[in-house]
């Protein structure tokens, strides 16, 4: 397997782009060696500019849940091009996805549809201080939603990859009405409102964490957010921008039966172009600008494109036996996985849920961010490469989740585990 074009591309990346990507993990630091650059996507697969094919889990990060370059998807962007790629003032289009995001998370009343899940919870933390006349919120160890100031405190995903600080150029001033607990630690978050409930105006949470591995929280953790957060008038803040679709046809919260006050979106309800959404109760979205006065806009909100493209998505998903059969390949993936480590007497944590996936190198099941720090990085830095060279493209960080998609068969996923068993087998 050749990458003599992606590595000569990528130094020529690295005088025009700062670290030579887009976005930070994309460069492999985490992981060694020089990331491929692709020339297309079908599928199941990414095709580089060598021409090397790699089942792809990454998935653009999780929005192709029905794969790359889907059929229905790109024929009705071909048709939504022709007409415009952005209007500047309402379409249907947008109606249509807030009915299906309504239909498929009924505590999401009201819905505005932004650029991306950093700017989705940074309005929907906006909206809860305004709401409730308080300045601090509290987040958890590990969880990252996004780069606003506010919320680059003790986050996983990428800052953890890179061993980077929080992050220079956020001032103390801008994280000071934010409180951090460490993730499935309800007691710490008893200590945070007994001491300071007076002046919390929400908690923000991944509901199953996919930006430090993938983490499933202990039952009664979620439910004790939400009974804590309404007993101090508090909003709840379910980060559903990861899994949101993923998890669940109706995400986490429909899933355990849990209404949080507000829910951000991206990802998944974009069909693989930018988008997100914060949405929850009325009472409380009827304070978002113009039907009040908390301020939010965006040049390119509900643009025709993205809309398109997340009603497609949505329709597809929504189609009788379509989830079903996604959870019987994730159910495949995960149990040939584990048989393959096991195998190769190797120590290892696999986590599920739904079409998410996670691999920790550790003895122990991963709770919480402090455990996640323990997992051998190296190893999967290690495993990471062995795959590559096997054709089968991972999340290259130990801190990020793998996603599933429709296209992923059973040949795609004969081939996963036939490439672990021997990339395990390969670590010393």
């Amino acid at each position: 397997m050749t990458h003599e074009t992606s590595e000569r591309l990528f130094a020529e990346a690295c005088g025009l782009l700062p670290g030579g990507v887009s976005s930070p993990v994309r460069a492999f630091r985490a992981v060694g060696g020089t990331p491929f650059f692709v020339e297309r996507g079908e599928g199941a697969y990414l095709v580089d500019v060598d021409g090397n094919r790699y089942v792809d889990y990454v998935l653009s990060w999780g929005p192709l849940i029905l794969g790359h370059a889907h059929p229905r998807v790109a024929a009705a962007l071909e048709d939504a091009l022709r007409r415009g790629t952005s209007y500047g003032t309402p379409s249907p289009l947008e109606l249509e996805l807030a009915r299906l995001i309504r239909d498929a998370m009924p505590s999401v009343e009201l819905i505005r549809f932004v650029n991306s899940g950093t700017e989705a919870t940074m309005s929907a933390l906006r909206l809860a201080r305004a709401f409730t006349g308080r300045s601090k919120i509290v987040k958890f160890t590990g969880c990252y939603h996004g780069h606003a100031d506010l919320l680059l405190v003790q986050a996983g995903s990428g800052v953890a990859t890179l061993g980077l600080p929080d992050s220079p150029g956020v001032t103390p001033g801008a994280v000071a009405d934010t409180l951090t607990a460490p993730y499935d630690d309800l007691d710490a978050v008893d200590r945070l409102f007994a001491d300071q409930g007076h002046a919390i105006a929400a908690v923000i949470v991944e509901p199953i964490a996919g930006n430090m591995g993938l983490v499933v929280p202990r039952e009664g953790f979620l439910e004790g957010l939400r009974e804590v957060t309404a007993t101090h008038g508090a909003l709840l803040v379910f980060d559903e921008v990861m899994t949101g679709f993923r998890v669940h046809p109706g995400g986490v919260q429909t899933m355990v039966g849990i209404a949080p006050d507000l829910t951000t979106l991206g990802k998944v309800i974009g069909g693989g172009l930018p988008i997100g959404a914060y949405g929850g109760r009325r009472d409380v979205m009827e304070l978002v600008a113009p039907a009040g006065p908390v301020y939010q806009a965006g040049t390119l909100s509900g643009n025709p494109l993205a809309m398109t493209a997340g009603i497609e998505t949505l329709r597809a998903l929504g189609e009788p036996g379509v989830w079903e059969a996604l959870e019987r390949a994730g159910e495949r993936l995960f149990h040939g996985l584990g048989d393959a480590a096991a195998e190769a007497e190797v120590a290892g944590h696999i986590t599920q849920a739904g079409t998410m996936f996670g691999f920790f190198f550790t003895e122990f099941p991963v709770r919480s961010w402090e455990d996640a720090k323990h997992a051998d990085r190296e190893r999967f830095a290690a495993f990471h490469r062995a795959m590559l060279e096997r054709a089968v493209y991972l999340p290259p960080s130990q801190f990020e989740a793998w996603f599933l998609s429709t296209a992923h068969g059973e040949p795609e996923i004969d081939a996963t585990i036939a490439a672990a068993r021997e990339a395990f087998a390969s670590l010393d």
